[in-house]
């Protein structure tokens, strides 16, 4: 079905995909794995015809069933490819809230796919109302208008919605991240393509809704006969889903072939490294630091917020996120957290760390005040400061709060160049601004500002979700050396099991505001007691 041969693109600079060729055969689910910059999403926004007009197309071409859509030198013809954009192949990306129009309704949304691209559904070329002047054409108007709004409820209950009429009425921010993820998958499929895109399409979501959208997109594959080009930086997704995989790396290709192959036999150094770097349970360290002093003691804990009952008359009412949470931290240990968005997860941490006072049963610190690492360090960082003064931060905030930790210009400038080398970076860095540096980086940045006041207490939520495998094991290894070396505590939030095994000494798994069960890593990988537990696992 798809062709591509020869591609090579370029932006201002030099290419970043070069030479690539490989095909997509009918039905096939073919997964492209690599790093961030590996060319991944060019390639795939080139084929769509998305790729932005900087882009020049140095050589090569793109063919879908034999039709030339794309060649290098020749102006691409946007008129062509809206023949083919949404009908005949269509694009699933990676965060569901950005790509949604948060003006519409969710039914107006899925319904304009088949405004801009169904003829069918339309009954032919249709006219403005005005030009028609006859009865029946309005009437016709109406049946064509309930169709459209049938076959955008049969989408979305094909993608396993329900009460999709009410839905229809919603706002996107009214959702879930999985709703929202599956409604754009809806979008994709309506008008039964013959090639879908997912770029990324499950990096946002929690594992057990990964797992529905996985199966969901092999469903969608299996039924409708479609192919489908999955882009991924998770090798395991990539091994669930795949009949075949490309490897990527600075812009090329350097190894294909089918899913099992690439997996128990690969032929590059760099798929070598790549599944190396997979969290699994195989090759596992446990460095254990850890005491029987406690940290902090959460005892009873449940935690609420207000929510607007009756804003005409400013009444509100308590909802409980967390109810009678209940365990201790130690000295040097990593606590691993993990469960699903919306079961209470940050709204115990923001108790933990004092952000949130309405809280029932009470936490207990040992040490000094807990610091925070999120989950994107770009929207976490000042962009406008260098790294060496984002470092000194923290301690002159601490300096301010408390005069007897006040700290000269000197001292300052030393303790923040100490931490940039604790966390893997040289001198070099020490002037940079964020927008120089890559994702993980920055997250040995936003690790760096945690430990530089030395904390007894780091909570890390999703700290690695949004990098690749193999930055990931980066900041997997050192958080772990960290944590040996300087003998602080984590609680360390995911949602990536996988992820939790690596990096945790217990495990506390968390539903509905509720701790389920708590447990040594290895006793609740082989010995779960809770059903959502062995849910998860599985």
């Amino acid at each position: 079905m798809i062709k591509i041969k020869h591609l090579s693109v370029a932006f201002d600079g030099p290419e970043v995909v070069k030479d690539v060729s490989f095909t997509i055969g009918d039905g096939e689910i073919l997964g492209v794995v690599g790093e961030s910059g590996s060319g991944k999403s060019v390639t795939a926004l080139t084929l769509m015809g998305l790729v932005a007009e900087t882009a020049r197309v140095t050589s090569g071409e793109v063919y879908y069933d034999d039709q030339l859509l794309l060649k290098a030198g020749v102006k691409r013809d946007n008129a062509l490819y809206r023949e083919y954009q949404g009908s005949k192949m269509s694009m699933v990306f990676q965060e569901p809230m950005t790509s949604l129009n948060p003006t519409m309704k969710i039914g107006a949304q899925v319904e304009e796919v088949l405004l801009l691209h169904d003829r069918e559904c339309l009954g032919g070329q249709e006219k403005p109302l005005k030009e028609e002047g006859l009865r029946g054409h309005v009437n016709e108007r109406k049946e064509e208008k309930q169709r459209r709004k049938n076959r955008v409820l049969e989408a979305l209950r094909g993608v396993g919605l329900k009460d999709v009429e009410k839905l229809c009425d919603c706002y996107p921010h009214q959702l879930s991240g999985g709703m929202r993820q599956r409604v754009m998958i809806a979008m994709a499929v309506i008008l039964h393509p013959g090639l879908i895109i997912a770029d990324e399409p499950t990096t946002a979501l929690d594992v057990t809704i990964q797992n529905q959208i996985i199966d969901l997109l092999k469903k969608i594959n299996q039924e409708q006969k479609n192919s489908l080009l999955f882009i991924t930086h998770d090798l395991n997704l990539a091994r669930r889903l795949c009949d075949r995989i490309l490897v990527m790396q600075d812009g090329r290709i350097v190894e294909e072939g089918p899913t099992e192959e690439i997996f128990e036999s690969p032929k590059g150094e760099y798929t070598k490294k790549l599944i190396s770097a997979v969290p699994g349970r195989i090759g596992k360290k446990k460095l254990r630091a850890i005491s029987d002093a406690p940290i902090v003691e959460v005892k009873d804990l449940s935690v609420f917020y207000r929510e607007n009952a009756n804003s005409l008359f400013g009444k509100t009412i308590k909802k409980c996120v967390v109810q009678h949470a209940d365990f201790t931290v130690y000295e040097g240990e990593i606590l691993g957290l993990v469960g699903e968005s919306g079961c209470g997860k940050t709204s115990l941490s923001k108790a933990i760390l004092g952000l949130n006072h309405m809280i029932e049963g009470s936490v207990v610190h040992h040490s000094n005040s807990p610091q925070m690492v999120f989950q994107d360090p770009y929207s976490s960082l000042n962009p406008s400061k260098t790294v060496g003064w984002l470092l000194q931060e923290p301690l002159r905030a601490q300096g301010m709060l408390d005069p007897s930790k006040a700290l000269s210009k000197a001292d300052l400038e030393a303790a923040a160049m100490d931490m940039l080398h604790k966390v893997g970076l040289s001198d070099k860095y020490f002037t940079r601004r964020p927008s120089q540096l890559s994702g993980g980086q920055r997250q040995r940045i936003s690790i760096g500002q945690a430990l530089i006041t030395h904390p007894g207490l780091v909570i890390a939520d999703e700290p690695v979700s949004a990098l690749d495998v193999t930055i990931q094991a980066q900041i997997l290894d050192l958080i772990r050396k960290l944590q040996v070396e300087l003998k602080t505590s984590f609680l360390f939030i995911s949602h990536d099991i996988n992820v939790i095994y690596q990096v945790s000494d217990r495990i506390m798994v968390m539903k509905d505001g509720k701790i389920l069960e708590i447990g040594d890593t290895e006793e609740i990988f082989e010995s779960p007691r809770d059903p959502y537990t062995k849910e998860l696992l599985r």
